[in-house]
């Protein structure tokens, strides 16, 4: 007897996927022509299985993604929140930056959480978050502090990601204990976490689902599915909106010129310098890309 259903990835484990449907988790095998159409199905994707009683359970279609990441590998998600401890490992504003414009770029919602508030005053990193006009907010694990400001940002698939060590699995710890998610120490001579999670895992929580994705120590825009051409740049910083169309120069590069409104915002304190460090480095990575080299 076969029965096909809808349902959702949770989960996929080399050629196995882990598949919610009618209130059920199914293991499930790629039908093979998605191998022969160079497609992989992600956690995040609504698909169609066949359920069979006797034989293995197959994933069918993959309905069409609104979005994907590539790093972690996610489809159609709705909001990336961005880990990042205070210390321990130390914090990086041009890695939340690479993320935040790539969440902005695949209309996904970004917000920003700094842990480890026990370790070092977080005030000064969330307000600049804040002044870009993202979700921000600070949490201690340890204590729960500030997790209902973290549990305000969920919302259908919600992504959290973030370098090795900064305290993922500790902070969906929080957020729901039952996930009883294995957490690592930190290794002192690297000053960077041991990867305690190994793929992309969906958990349900509250109304919604949220995404434990495995840890990385840097993140690469030259892949092509993340990749931010040179003329959308600007756009997925969110306070320069306001200036955008009106420098001097329509070629404005918004990197150097004189006349350009954006720079002149970050001479006005309008725009933080950091963030304005961190557009210039991403442009300066794609200014010679060009739309069909991806």
């Amino acid at each position: 007897m076969e029965q096909q259903v809808n349902g959702l990835i949770l989960k996929g484990v080399g050629s196995f996927y882990y598949v919610e449907a009618q209130g059920t988790v199914y293991e499930c095998r790629a039908r093979g022509a998605f191998r022969k159409q160079k497609i992989t199905p992600l956690a995040g994707d609504r698909v169609t299985i066949t359920l069979r009683e006797n034989r293995e359970n197959t994933v069918d279609t993959i309905s069409e993604r609104k979005n994907y990441l590539q790093r972690p590998p996610v489809a159609n998600v709705d909001t990336l929140v961005i880990v990042s401890s205070i210390t321990e490992p130390a914090p990086s504003t041009l890695v939340i930056d690479k993320l935040t414009a790539i969440a902005v770029n695949k209309n996904i919602r970004p917000c920003v959480v700094f842990t480890k508030t026990d370790l070092a005053d977080t005030a000064e990193l969330e307000s600049l978050y804040r002044r870009a006009g993202l979700q921000a907010c600070s949490v201690c694990a340890t204590t729960g502090e500030g997790i209902d400001a973290v549990r305000e940002m969920l919302g259908g698939l919600t992504v959290f990601t973030g370098n090795t060590g900064v305290g993922k699995s500790s902070l969906l710890n929080c957020l729901d204990p039952q996930l009883a998610r294995k957490t690592g120490e930190i290794s002192q001579k690297l000053g960077r976490g041991r990867h305690t999670t190994r793929e992309v895992t969906l958990y349900r929580v509250g109304d919604g689902y949220v995404a434990d994705t495995p840890g990385f120590s840097s993140i690469d825009l030259e892949q092509a599915n993340d990749v931010i051409l040179k003329d959308d740049l600007a756009f997925c910083f969110p306070e320069f909106a306001p200036y955008l169309g009106a420098c001097k120069f329509s070629t404005c590069s918004h990197t150097v010129e004189k006349g350009c409104r954006i720079l002149e915002a970050v001479q006005d304190g309008a725009i933080e310098p950091s963030r304005h460090r961190s557009y210039v480095t991403l442009y300066n990575e794609v200014k010679n890309l060009k739309e069909w080299e991806l």
